[in-house]
C-alpha cells in the first residue's frame, strides 16, 4: 500500500521508559513474571485480532466497535492485574496517584468529545430520515423539502466539531505521560508499570485513530515507537502501520471522511441530489428508486 510521505512524530524524546521499569539486576518472581506475561500475551492477541482483513475494514463501524470493545477489555484486564498483584494502597506513591488521576481526567475529556461527535452524526441521520419521508409522497413540494434537507445534511456533516479538534492536544499530553514515574524497590510496582504502559499505548492508538476519523484530518495521527523487547510490540507495530497507512491513503485521495458508511451515504446523496433538484425524466425513475432504496439501507 502506498503512503504519502509524512514525517513521523518523535516519540521517545525523553528516553526509553523501560530503563526505569527494568533496571539492571532487577528480578521478578516466577509468579509476578507469569502474571505479566499472561497480561502481555493477551494484549498481543487482542491487537492481532484488530488487524483489518482488508483495507475496506479500516474505520468501518464494525471495526471501530471492535477497537473500542478491545480497549475496554484491556482496561478490565489491568483492573484484574492490580487485584492479582495484591498491591496495598499504602504502596502507591503519591506521584503515581497524581499521574493516574490526571490521565483519567484526560480520557474523560476525550470520551466526552467522541460522544458529542456521535450525537452530531445522529442529528445528521435524522435529516436523512426527513429526506426519505418527504420522498415517499412523490410531489414537487415534497421534493423541494427533500432537497433542502439534503443541503442541510451536507452542511451539517462537513462542519467541524471543536471538541474533537481539541482532542489532539489532550493526546499529546497522554503521549508525554507514557514516561511513567520511576519505580523503587517494588517488584509488583514494576510489573504494574509495564502493564500500564501497554494499556496506555493501546489507548493512545485507538483514541488517535478515532480523533483523526472524526476530525477529518490525518495530520495529528500518532505513530508510536515501542521497544521490540515486549511481547506485544510486533502485533502493535503491524496494526499501527496498516491502519494509519490506510487512513493517510484515504485522506490523500481527497475524501471528506474516512468513515466508510458515512462516505457510502455521501456517494448516494451526490447521485440523488441532481435528480431531485432537476426533476425526474422517464428514464431516471428507476435509477431514482434504486437510489432511495440505497439511501434507506445506508
Amino acid at each position: 500500500m502506498s503512503r504519502p510521505q509524512e514525517p513521523h512524530r518523535p516519540f521517545f524524546s525523553f528516553g526509553n521508559p523501560f530503563r526505569m521499569i527494568s533496571p539492571k539486576g532487577s528480578q521478578l518472581s516466577p509468579r509476578l513474571l507469569s502474571l505479566l506475561n499472561a497480561f502481555e500475551e493477551t494484549l498481543a492477541e487482542r491487537l492481532r485480532k484488530l488487524h483489518p482483513k482488508d483495507k475496506n475494514d479500516v474505520l468501518s463501524l464494525p471495526w471501530m466497535k471492535s477497537a473500542m470493545e478491545s480497549l475496554c477489555e484491556t482496561h478490565t484486564d489491568i483492573k484484574s492485574l492490580i487485584t492479582d498483584l495484591e498491591l496495598p494502597v499504602t504502596d502507591w506513591d503519591e506521584k503515581w496517584i497524581d499521574v493516574y488521576l490526571d490521565i483519567s481526567v484526560k480520557l474523560l475529556d476525550i470520551c466526552i468529545a467522541f460522544s458529542s461527535e456521535l450525537s452530531r452524526l445522529s442529528q445528521g441521520h435524522l435529516l436523512l430520515q426527513c429526506v426519505l419521508h418527504n420522498l415517499e409522497s412523490n410531489t414537487p413540494k415534497q421534493f423541494v423539502r427533500a432537497c433542502s434537507s439534503l443541503d442541510s445534511w451536507r452542511q451539517h456533516i462537513t462542519s467541524k466539531n471543536l471538541r474533537v479538534q481539541n482532542c489532539h492536544s489532550i493526546l499529546d499530553n497522554l503521549v508525554e505521560s507514557l514516561n511513567l514515574p520511576k519505580v523503587k524497590n517494588s517488584a509488583k510496582g514494576k510489573v504494574l508499570m509495564q502493564a500500564m504502559y501497554g494499556v496506555k499505548v493501546q489507548t493512545v492508538f485507538v483514541c488517535s485513530v478515532f480523533a483523526a476519523a472524526f476530525s477529518g484530518s490525518s495530520k495529528k495521527l500518532l505513530d508510536l515507537e515501542v521497544p521490540n523487547t515486549i511481547l506485544w510490540a510486533q502485533a502493535y507495530c503491524n496494526l499501527q502501520t496498516n491502519v494509519n497507512g490506510e487512513i493517510r491513503e484515504i485522506f490523500s485521495s481527497g475524501k471528506f471522511t474516512v468513515l466508510k458508511e458515512l462516505e457510502a451515504v455521501d456517494s448516494i446523496v451526490k447521485k440523488m441530489y441532481p435528480m431531485i433538484q432537476d426533476g425526474l425524466g422517464p428514464v431516471e425513475v428507476e435509477a431514482f428508486e434504486h437510489s432511495v432504496s440505497d439511501l434507506r439501507t445506508g
